[in-house]
């Protein structure tokens, strides 16, 4: 579902007006009356079938849009956003996680929530992705923020914590732990059989030696030399402003980054409407689109579905992928 006032409603029911002869079926977890009455406000009039069980949506797919009703607390305006929704939203991510890994759907597709919203209605996690780590309950797991797009993969080190925290907290071992679950998610998610991984320096120039800071020669190096004794094709500390054009993103398959801007910047740069959102290192898999709720284009028609419909693409190959070498 995603939060019920931001655009996720409109790009799930443009992905499906817009599907191609053999798209891959998927359903929506969302609240049946809230998608008519959208559908009815874009002029998309896009057919609905409710659904009990996730294998309904199979036949369903080619004539309706499949739905597994979540419904909300209250009705919703689109753009205005009420935290009495939350536990509504909060119980979409729950049960589509809770379908993947019983195996009765093969991946999870999460359209954007909004942290502010969510926080307000007792929501305490930083995001999706730790919450979705919460949910697995696996203390030993490592859960990994990928953005994607044709021609660029950027993974943070550090996600959803301010500057200052990140620069504190970034530690040797977390680069390496980063980085073997990167390696390891190309290998069998993206068939890359010896991924090359190319590791962002934390200061301009990578610390010039030590003369702009030390914590690339203290903590970003060690850690590439460690991860290259794992075995693993990695390459760094290398200056970040020269690791993103053209020419250089042809030498690697993913840049390690040690902050969230350092990643998603470039990547939302390149492609602002075809990224997406990946997370790595979960026993199901999982993507989004690579951008936010965008309150100010919900209900209008103006949102652009080309990162849904990439991140449902995606979740579809990574599935095929790792049912391959299962």
């Amino acid at each position: 579902m995603g939060e019920p006032a931001g655009i996720g409603g409109d790009i799930t029911l443009m992905a499906w007006a817009r599907r191609t002869a053999g798209a891959h079926p998927f359903f929506v977890i969302d609240d049946p009356d809230r998608l008519e009455r959208l559908s009815r406000r874009l002029g998309l009039m896009v057919s609905l079938r409710e659904i009990r069980h996730a294998h309904d949506a199979v036949d369903a797919f080619a004539h309706a849009l499949p739905v597994l009703a979540q419904p909300l607390a209250i009705p919703v305006e689109p753009g205005r956003a009420d935290p009495a929704n939350v536990a509504a939203v909060q119980a979409s991510i729950e049960r589509a996680v809770a379908l993947a890994r019983s195996g009765a759907a093969c991946a999870v597709v999460t359209n954007p929530i909004h942290k502010g919203v969510m926080y307000q209605g007792g929501f305490s996690f930083p995001g999706h992705t730790e919450f979705l780590a919460a949910l697995v309950g696996d203390g030993a797991l490592r859960e990994v923020m990928m953005l994607a797009c044709p021609g660029l993969r950027v993974v943070p080190v550090t996600i959803h914590v301010g500057l200052a925290e990140a620069i504190r907290s970034l530690r040797i071992d977390d680069i390496v732990a980063v980085g073997t679950v990167t390696a390891r998610a190309l290998e069998r998610d993206f068939g890359i059989e010896r991924p090359r991984l190319a590791v962002a320096g934390l200061n301009p120039h990578a610390g010039e030696g030590g003369a702009m800071g030390r914590e690339d020669e203290d903590i970003v190096a060690p850690a590439v030399a460690e991860l290259r004794r794992l075995g693993i094709d990695a390459v760094g500390p290398l200056p970040s402003d020269t690791l993103f054009h053209a020419r250089a993103r042809q030498g690697y398959d993913v840049a390690l980054c040690m902050y969230h801007d350092q990643a998603l910047i470039p990547i939302k740069t390149i492609d602002f409407d075809g990224g997406v959102n990946i997370t790595l290192g979960l026993p199901f898999v999982r993507t989004s689109p690579d951008h936010g709720t965008a309150f100010d284009l919900a209900g209008t028609g103006r949102a652009n579905p080309d990162s849904l419909i990439a991140a449902l693409d995606t979740a579809a190959m990574i599935a095929a992928n790792r049912a391959k070498r299962s």
